[in-house]
């Protein structure tokens, strides 16, 4: 077990390699190993567990009704696999959890995990800390989902990146990712990008944006 990694996990945030080390020794786990391509967890079942991604990358994808492939966001080691939907009601996997490379996860079921967050307070404020991020992010995810064009999914994310000062932003996706980011086809998203150019709101070169019209943008997002 890499102990270094997982003391840069949220749920270890604070705390040193031989903390960790100290902490999984007294508590039961599991690790489980994934090849890439593989279904980890299928929607709708129950989470049982809290899983860390200790090697590797693994996705969280939908599908929706016409069978389009969604991707909701990728999760590197040594980050935590739906750990917002451990307690609740409702507690199901809201996506398909999928390998993207060979992958190794930790698993603490739900019982012992709950033991470890009654022992420890920093655990506890580092796992309700990762709980209202990952509410976050989904309740932006929505956003996306919501908005009825590319251009208008473009533009919310471009302004979110430059925020109320910048004018010019460096995006981290590639045209690519972008698509199955807002689960469009990688054409659609050149031509979206290409037409706000002609329309005068930016100018693109490569992952750089320069943004001439933040109003005329910010129509895009309610068109």
């Amino acid at each position: 077990m890499d102990y270094s990694l997982l003391s840069n996990a949220p749920l270890f945030k604070h705390m040193t390699p031989d903390d960790v080390e100290t902490i999984l020794e007294a508590t039961f786990f599991s690790v489980k190993k994934f090849q890439a391509g593989s279904l980890i967890s299928q929607s709708g079942e129950t989470v049982n567990s809290l899983m860390v991604v200790t090697k590797g990358v693994v996705k969280g994808e939908m599908v929706d009704y016409t069978g389009r492939v969604i991707k909701i966001e990728d999760i590197p080691a040594p980050g935590a696999i739906a750990s917002a939907f451990m307690f609740g009601n409702r507690n199901k996997f809201p996506v398909n959890v999928v390998a993207v490379s060979d992958v190794e996860l930790l698993l603490i079921e739900k019982p012992d995990f709950l033991k470890l967050l009654m022992k420890n307070d920093i655990i506890l404020v580092n796992f309700l800390d990762m709980i209202s991020n990952r509410s976050q992010f989904l309740s932006e995810k929505i956003k996306f989902l919501n908005f009825k064009t590319i251009k208008g999914k473009l533009a919310h994310y471009i302004l979110q990146k430059a925020g109320k000062e910048k004018s010019s932003v460096n995006l981290d996706m590639t045209q690519s990712d972008l698509a199955e980011f807002f689960g469009v086809a990688r054409p659609s998203v050149a031509r979206a990008l290409s037409g706000m150019e002609a329309d005068g709101y930016i100018e693109a070169k490569g992952k750089n944006i320069h943004i001439f019209d933040k109003e005329g943008l910010a129509d895009l997002i309610i068109d």
